[in-house]
């Protein structure tokens, strides 16, 4: 199993060593201006090719369903927990057990809903890397571009996610303002990550194994700087102003609808009702960057890869590996993650993991 996963282990390692080098290029950051109107100007060659190619929209559709059913499933893990564990949580007798479940079904959640999300952002890929070519694109023509390529889409995505759902978590207002200093300094790697890693994902739909796309990935960033942190800067930007709104906007639906919560009543009697509700918002917010925005930042990558690669005179996509059945064991390990969800949240009592989370 080691022998496995050492390949994608290190074709991380090599990608986190291009992020340090990205830190020290990225001294000069594209303006808000700037940002917006290098993110406009992408939009109009991916919302023509969403309108040619009906496609983009069924895979974005579908990535908005799966987080919406992750955010769900993740929220069902809070409602196991009773109010007296939540009640001991600020004080010196919280449950370190609890935690440890709890993150434990946060990184099992993230890496089930990232196989579908990773294929669906390939097949978006493919369908420009297709249209590059002069061919028309339908699904069954997507998946068979990208299903090679399933392992390594997988395992980036997973972290990719993991590390931007935590981003999101540490962007929460805090009861505490502990840690803000950590905070502070860890948004600048992230960016940096974003920026080192926005060739992988074209780089393996093209047939590129995940050591090469992590290098080609670096190189783009430093060939292509200000192209790259443009869009990223433009669609940060958008996600920012969508992110405030949404926060506004959970606290109006609250208002609305005060029955929803019962607000006076102790709070950790209403912390699974309150994440529960929450999510309507939080959902609406995700469909709105789903739909208009992810698929313009997807395609734009990849159209910045695609001119990378001619720039230096190479083939844009490979041939796919002989063979090609190594996607089948990706599968049938995303379907046995899902199914131990299954299994955990029906017969969690009868796993004694219902009585854990009660201590």
């Amino acid at each position: 199993m080691a022998l496995f996963f050492k390949p994608y282990f290190d074709a991380m390692a090599d990608v986190k060593s291009g992020v340090y080098g990205v830190t020290s290029m990225s001294e000069w950051r594209p303006s808000l201006g700037t940002g917006f109107s290098g993110f406009w100007k992408r939009a109009k060659f991916s919302v023509k090719l969403a309108f040619l190619e009906k496609e983009i929209l069924t895979f974005a559709l579908l990535q908005w369903a799966c987080i919406a059913a992750g955010y769900f499933l993740w929220v069902r893990m809070i409602g196991w927990i009773p109010p007296s564990v939540w009640h001991d949580a600020g004080s010196q007798h919280g449950s370190p057990i609890a935690d440890l479940i709890l993150f434990a079904w946060s990184f099992i959640v993230v890496g089930a809903v990232a196989f579908p999300l990773g294929l669906l952002n390939g097949c978006m890929g493919a369908v420009h890397f297709l249209n590059r070519q002069g061919q028309g694109s339908t699904i069954l023509k997507c998946l068979r571009i990208v299903l090679p390529e399933a392992w390594p889409i997988w395992i980036f995505q997973w972290i990719d996610g993991w590390w931007t759902v935590n981003r999101i978590l540490d962007r929460l207002p805090k009861k505490n303002g502990s840690g803000t200093i950590e905070r502070v300094m860890a948004e600048p790697l992230y960016y940096a990550w974003k920026l080192a890693t926005i060739g992988i994902l074209p780089a393996l739909v093209t047939g590129r194994g995940l050591l090469d796309a992590g290098k080609r990935s670096v190189g783009l960033v430093h060939d292509r700087f200000a192209d790259v942190a443009i869009l990223r800067a433009g669609y940060s930007a958008l996600c920012w102003i969508i992110g405030v709104g949404t926060y506004i906007g959970t606290i109006c639906f609250f208002i609305a609808f005060p029955r929803l919560v019962n607000f006076h009543a102790p709070v950790e009697q209403g912390i699974f009702k309150f994440y529960f509700w929450a999510g309507v918002p939080l959902v609406a917010a995700v469909g709105a960057i789903m739909l208009f925005l992810h698929p313009v930042y997807v395609i734009s990558a990849c159209d910045i890869y695609a001119d990378y690669v001619a720039s230096h005179e190479e083939n844009l996509m490979l041939p796919p590996p002989p063979g090609g059945t190594s996607y089948r064991s990706a599968v049938a390990a995303a379907l046995l993650l899902v199914l131990l969800l299954a299994a955990v949240a029906l017969f969690r009592g009868h796993l004694g993991i219902a009585g854990l989370l009660s201590r």
